[in-house]
C-alpha cells in the first residue's frame, strides 16, 4: 500500500482529495498537513510517505520552502505538486527544488491517479494538456523517439550555456547582461531552442535541461 500525504491549507479540498486517493487501489492516505510546519511536525522517520502531494501558496511555511527541506532532508521522498498557479516561474522554481511532477486541482481523479502512478513508475509526471510539448513533440499520445542527448550535442556552446541561465529565476533581460549580449540575440537563442528541441515555453526548456544532466538539482 502506497502512503500519500497531503499537504494543503484548504480543508474541504484536502479532506475530498483524501477521500478519492483512499479510493484507488493500492493507495491510502498517512495523513494530512495545513501547511510545510504541520506536516514537519507529523513526519515520523520510521513511517515515511511514499509520496507528497504538495500545495503552493500556504501559511506559515508555503510549498517552496517545504520542497526545499523535503529536498535537503528526505531527497528519496517522491513530490507532487498540486496547485492552482500555472506560471512559468512557479513552475521552473519548484523544477528546481527537486519536485517530480506539477498538475493543476481543477485535474479529474483518473488524472490524478494517473499522475501518482507515472510518478512511481516513471519519476516524473507532467501534465500534457498544459504543458504541450515540454520536453519533446507529443503526436497522438506517443513520444518522439529521437535521442535527447544527440539534440543536446548539436547544440551550440552558446545556446548550451543559454539553456543553463534559462533554468535560474533571472529575466531574459538579466541573462543577456550575464552573456553580455543584447536582448534580440537572447530572444533569438531562445526561439532557436524552442524549435530545436521542439518545446513551446521556458518551462520545457527547463525540462530537457534537468533530462540531459545540463543542470542538476
Amino acid at each position: 500500500m502506497k502512503k500519500i500525504v497531503l499537504v494543503d491549507d484548504h480543508v474541504l479540498l484536502r479532506n475530498g482529495l483524501c477521500n478519492i486517493i483512499s479510493s484507488f487501489p493500492g493507495y491510502s492516505v498517512l495523513f494530512e498537513a495545513d501547511n510545510g510546519k504541520d506536516f514537519i511536525r507529523q513526519l515520523l522517520a520510521n513511517n515515511l510517505p511514499d509520496m507528497v502531494l504538495l500545495d503552493v501558496s500556504m501559511p506559515e511555511m508555503n510549498g517552496y520552502e517545504t520542497a526545499n527541506w523535503l529536498l535537503k532532508n528526505y531527497p528519496a521522498i517522491p513530490v507532487l505538486v498540486l496547485s492552482m498557479f500555472n506560471e512559468e516561474k512557479c513552475i521552473i522554481k519548484m523544477l528546481q527544488l527537486g519536485v517530480k511532477g506539477y498538475i493543476l486541482k481543477d485535474i479529474k481523479p483518473l488524472e490524478l491517479l494517473h499522475a501518482l502512478d507515472m510518478v512511481y513508475e516513471k519519476g516524473m509526471y507532467f501534465n500534457e494538456l498544459l504543458y504541450d510539448n515540454l520536453v519533446h513533440t507529443i503526436k497522438n499520445g506517443v513520444c518522439e523517439p529521437e535521442d535527447p542527448y544527440q539534440k543536446l550535442i548539436n547544440l551550440p556552446e552558446r545556446e548550451k550555456e543559454f539553456l543553463k541561465w534559462a533554468c535560474t529565476e533571472k529575466t531574459l533581460k538579466e541573462i543577456a547582461a550575464e552573456m553580455c549580449l543584447s536582448p534580440r540575440t537572447i530572444d533569438g537563442y531562445r526561439d532557436n531552442l524552442f524549435e530545436k528541441l521542439n518545446v513551446t515555453s521556458r518551462v520545457g526548456l527547463v525540462l530537457f535541461a534537468l533530462r540531459t544532466e545540463v543542470v542538476k538539482l
